[in-house]
């Protein structure tokens, strides 16, 4: 199950990015730090064995690792991510994030420069 929150996270305030989601069982939880139209920025946790399906999406997307492991599938190849770790993931490629284990992702997508 997905859960989304759309609110934004409070602005001018100091915040500890990995405490600002929990982890629900059985789900993928995003909550958006910035939301505009010409990109976003979230934070998700994934329950162990939660995935979010298969995708392409037409802007390079950045992922950072900020707890536990995450498996991301770049156009059938698999990457290991512990924390810390990040990668893109490019534009128009198809792509799962996978959760073999549960963990937390900072996801930022920037739209600009692809009119």
């Amino acid at each position: 199950m997905e859960k989304i929150d759309y609110r934004e996270v409070e602005k001018a305030k100091a915040n500890i990015i990995v405490e600002i989601i929990e982890y629900v069982p059985n789900s993928v939880v995003t909550k958006s730090i910035i939301k505009k139209t010409t990109g976003n920025i979230s934070v998700v946790s994934f329950d162990t064995g939660e995935a979010l399906t298969k995708k392409i999406i037409p802007f390079d997307t950045f992922v950072q690792v900020i707890d536990g492991n995450a498996e991301i599938v770049i156009d059938g190849i698999s990457n290991l991510l512990t924390t810390g770790q990040s990668i893109i993931i490019p534009a128009h490629s198809s792509n799962i994030v996978r959760a073999n284990e549960r963990f937390k992702m900072i996801s930022t997508i920037i739209k600009s420069g692809y009119e």
